[in-house]
């Protein structure tokens, strides 16, 4: 098989896991990486024995390279992955895709035209916890799924949080996007969508819970939050109820490789750990773009279709609450 090349775009955190992820696949080549602080650009060129480059064009006009990776803030996707698709190049793209629907669209547009691939880190979908839960619900070996709970919940939004990031936008699109996306995953298209949110002093939101609708009262509720007290960690997880069973996961992030539980409940028995493999997911995504460029995997998992419809659920919160 045909060694795959990548230029990587962006060299903050996302752009250094990607660096490492690819420089274990033996099948792909790192060309370049981009970032206009040249320093940082060398340092996680370094990682995966590429170059450095300041000049994003540089990379997506080359014609040996085959793939652009995305690690950009989430405002500057739109312009540098359409220029990609129409150098010619398969994409990879971080969440989320966008910020609006329109851009997320036309994003999506000219990978159609081009006949390139669009994938998006929808990193729920490798996580072993969430694909374990969507292979149960497929099998209705529990029965129907009644309802799912998601949460993620971080303290992003204080001036003085160790995870601030100036670029981060409010939780409807930084956090809920992967949580919508998991819940579609597993519930499809919601009857309907409300949401009430927790503003900051200046009016911004800053929690946000919202509650999808399903026939037969089936529901989902989605919670996001950049208020937690800046010494809380951030944590996420979901419960997930089924007629005869109900799991719930969570996970902590304290600094290194987060901490995580999954555990099942059934019948009269007490909670029990659930057995998953413990994989690095955006070392499965990423391996899923290489084997979707080699024809080795199915491209639907992680499409450009997939984002939108997450992101079609943010906006829809994004506009309950406003009017609210």
């Amino acid at each position: 098989m045909a060694e795959v090349r990548i230029a990587i775009l962006g060299a903050g955190n996302m752009g250094t896991v990607h660096a490492a992820a690819y420089a274990a696949m033996p099948e792909v080549s790192v060309a370049g990486v981009f970032s206009r602080d040249p320093a940082r650009a060398a340092a996680v060129a370094g990682i995966c024995k590429a170059q450095p480059f300041t000049d994003a064009a540089q990379l997506i006009e080359r014609t040996d390279i085959d793939a652009i990776d995305v690690c950009l803030p989430s405002a500057n996707h739109h312009d540098v992955v359409v220029a990609a698709l129409e150098a010619g190049k398969h994409v990879f793209c971080e969440s989320p895709l966008a910020l609006d629907l329109d851009q997320a669209q036309r994003m999506r547009d000219a990978a159609r035209r081009a006949g390139r691939l669009l994938q998006v880190g929808l990193l729920m979908r490798s996580v072993s916890a969430y694909g374990h839960v969507e292979a149960v619900a497929r099998s209705g070996e529990h029965g129907r799924l009644l309802s799912v709970t998601t949460w993620r919940l971080g303290s992003y939004l204080h001036a003085d949080a160790p995870d601030r990031k100036a670029h981060y936008g409010d939780p409807s699109t930084e956090l809920m996007t992967f949580d919508f996306d998991f819940v579609h995953w597993l519930m499809g298209p919601p009857q309907s969508l409300s949401a009430s949110a927790a503003r900051m002093p200046d009016g911004r939101p800053g929690e946000i819970s919202a509650l999808l609708t399903y026939p037969e009262g089936r529901h989902a509720t989605v919670i996001a939050s950049g208020l937690m007290p800046t010494g809380s960690p951030f944590t996420t997880g979901f419960r997930a109820l089924f007629e005869r069973a109900a799991f719930e996961h969570l996970a902590t992030f304290s600094g290194g490789p987060p901490k995580t539980s999954l555990t099942v409940a059934a019948g009269t028995t007490s909670p029990r750990p659930v057995p998953v493999a413990e994989r690095n997911p955006y070392e499965v995504e990423l391996q899923r773009f290489v084997d979707c460029i080699q024809g080795r995997a199915d491209p639907a998992l992680l499409d450009a279709d997939r984002a939108i419809e997450a992101l079609r659920l943010s906006v829809a919160t994004i506009e309950s609450f406003t009017r609210a």
